[in-house]
């Protein structure tokens, strides 16, 4: 795929001058912002999906069914293929956000809440910042953004792991390996949406990963017990459409606006809208440091989206 007419504005963003980026940092955030709300049904709707998938099953489907959906809206558009230098970094969105996070998590929720499994979230952020730091060739952030950004990622990670009163187990390592994964996919896919549209690049990625998803869903369906409900349709039909292709689509285009750094850091707020989710659908209860916690992440939020990178 080349960069057609709209992907214009985000090429236009990458090279003016910051007085004139200034004017996008207000929808730009609103963008990434939207992208976090939609994440942050995520672990609750992977749960829901869980009482009527296994997790190989889930993951599949949840892979094949974006994909099928993605590559409606790639047709419908009459996209054309990436352009091939394109393709590495699309390939790291795939299995990173495509089919690592979704299977580590998936893996992990099976003996985990998700309040605990909210310490992937956690951390993500500072994750991202830093492989993106480590692949641009520009400035780098500040040290006010790097300490208000620590400051958050340590709140949310104690918050985390008081919930899960301090006992890291198997889930703990799925998590750790998805928290990797995930963060390579970020950077790497906020720092293609410079350059393509963000739906597009999501759009290639899932498609991209058609074939393994495909595989996994015609290997685990008929291995894997499947128990057909409300809930656990509801739960994959949101991972799959929202989760796995819709949230990235405003998610990378918040992220080409604002920049990865900036972006990543509104994703500290997740864990605990994941955590409000948890108390109304999943029945869990709301620990008595969450407002506590979230007064010390709207802080942070607020000292990274005003330092200067």
């Amino acid at each position: 795929m080349r960069a057609q007419d709209s992907a214009t504005p985000s090429l236009a963003v990458a090279e003016r001058p910051a007085a004139a980026v200034a004017p996008a940092w207000a929808p730009g955030t609103a963008l990434a912002a939207l992208g976090v709300l939609s994440f942050s049904f995520s672990f609750p709707a992977t749960a829901w999906a869980l009482t009527g998938f296994g997790p190989w099953t889930a993951t599949g489907l949840r892979g094949l069914l974006a994909g099928v959906l993605a590559a409606l809206c790639l047709a419908a558009a009459r996209v054309p293929l990436p352009e091939r230098r394109h393709w590495p970094g699309l390939l790291v969105v795939s299995a990173g956000c495509v089919l690592g996070f979704p299977l580590l998590t998936t893996l992990a929720l099976r003996t985990s809440s998700t309040a605990h499994s909210a310490v992937v979230i956690g951390l993500l952020p500072p994750a991202t910042a830093a492989v993106a730091a480590v692949r641009s060739r520009g400035r780098r952030p500040s040290r006010l953004f790097w300490g208000a950004a620590l400051a958050g990622a340590v709140a949310v990670l104690g918050f985390t792991l008081v919930q899960s009163h301090g006992r890291p187990g198997l889930a703990d390592l799925y998590l750790f390996a998805a928290l990797l994964v995930c963060a390579a996919g970020y950077a790497e896919g906020g720092r293609i949406s410079r350059e393509l549209p963000g739906w597009q690049v999501i759009g290639w990625a899932v498609v991209a990963a058609l074939p393994v998803t495909a595989l996994t869903t015609a290997l685990a369906l008929p291995a894997e017990p499947v128990r057909l409900g409300a809930e656990a349709v509801a739960g994959l039909l949101y991972t799959a459409a929202v989760s796995q292709f819709g949230g990235f689509v405003v998610w990378y285009r918040g992220m080409a606006l604002i920049g990865v750094p900036r972006a990543s850091q509104l994703q500290l707020a997740q864990p605990l809208i994941t955590l409000v989710w948890s108390v109304l659908l999943l029945g869990e209860e709301l620990p008595a440091a969450a407002p506590v916690t979230a007064v010390v992440v709207l802080l942070s939020i607020a000292f990274t989206q005003r330092a200067r990178a």
